[in-house]
């Protein structure tokens, strides 16, 4: 009920300015103690081991809100098991022009088209450096400088990979967002299996960290095939399922609206069914030879039970947390929790 009153306000405001607000209110010492107090739900039975990793409950959040670590402390706070920042890039770079997010409320949903806007990986290694509950799980989502060709994005990865090492628990590598030109093409078989082999090499030098695929909902079932094969060849630990969608079907809105809107990458809602077919699809299909990470249209406790019945190990919530707020990790925790 309180960030539904807050809500009302946030939403009449632009959604970055928006975004920008809640982040400041929430680095602010007494709300982010009154949000412990309301909405960080915790019982022993919620902890999971995933990945050689201990979560201490199975609702984390996705890549894309903290983007450069400003706030993850207060937002584990908040209750979350796990917390994803980025997605960083080697340089920071402004991301693309504004405006660049859409909200379509109708829809419970988002179009961002962001473009990996960060402060680059050594500014967000330097602030994770300040992480005040050991228990909470950081994950690291890395991607390349949109000047960066193709050819060269595998020095992008191991950069933003050896900057972040000493501060996070594990890795996730985006080869997925729409919003970097010709990024999507490093999804593609031998590419891909280059960069994850590379990745895992180095990672082999230290202490190795669980390192993640995160990939798109628009894969064909050849190419899902394709992704169970290389993360079984290049031993990776797991796949995050599944970022934003360039699909516009299922939106209540009008065609000259979608397109009045333009480009970006489509979350929320109306991809909840497509992210919860690509889990099941990947377990079913490799025989749970790995762990999925679920996300993608998690709105209510309901939502995030479908993702772990069909075979999400963990979940994470982006779109869903925006529209629904805090609330909505205690109620998927305490719903996990009776399921169970």
């Amino acid at each position: 009920m309180m960030y539904q009153f807050l809500k009302y306000f946030l939403f009449k405001l632009n959604p970055e300015k928006a975004h920008h607000l809640t982040f400041s209110l929430l680095r602010l010492p007494l709300v982010s103690r009154l949000g412990q107090v309301f909405f960080n739900f915790q019982d022993p039975k919620l902890e999971r081991t995933v990945f050689g990793l201990k979560f201490k409950n199975p609702v984390g959040l996705a890549a894309g809100l903290d983007k450069d670590a400003i706030a993850f402390n207060e937002l584990g706070r908040l209750g979350f098991g796990f917390v994803e920042i980025g997605t960083v890039t080697p340089k920071a770079q402004p991301g693309n022009d504004k405006p660049r997010l859409f909200r379509l409320p109708n829809d419970h949903a988002l179009i961002n088209r962001m473009g990996f806007n960060n402060h680059g990986a050594k500014s967000a290694a330097e602030l994770l450096k300040y992480r005040k509950d050991p228990s909470l799980i950081i994950g690291g989502n890395i991607g390349k400088n949109k000047i960066t060709p193709n050819e060269e994005a595998i020095n992008d990865y191991l950069a933003c990979f050896h900057d972040l090492y000493p501060v996070v628990d594990y890795f996730v590598v985006n080869v997925s967002s729409p919003n970097t030109p010709n990024l999507r093409a490093l999804q593609e078989k031998e590419p891909l299996l280059k960069l994850l082999q590379t990745l895992q090499t180095e990672n082999a030098k230290k202490t190795p960290k669980p390192i993640l695929l995160k990939i798109a909902p628009d894969l064909t079932n050849e190419q899902l095939d394709d992704i169970i094969d290389i993360v079984q060849q290049s031993k990776i630990a797991g796949v995050i399922a599944t970022n934003t969608t360039i699909s516009r079907e299922g939106l209540t809105y009008s065609k000259a609206e979608i397109e009045n809107i333009g480009a970006g990458g489509l979350s929320g809602l109306p991809l909840r069914e497509r992210s919860t077919e690509v889990i099941k699809y990947l377990k079913q299909k490799s025989g749970n030879a790995f762990p999925v990470i679920g996300v993608g249209g998690i709105h209510s406790a309901q939502d995030a039970i479908e993702k772990l019945q069909a075979g999400a190990d963990l979940i994470q919530l982006y779109t869903g947390f925006i529209y629904e707020g805090p609330q909505l990790i205690k109620n998927i925790n305490k719903a996990i929790l009776h399921h169970d």
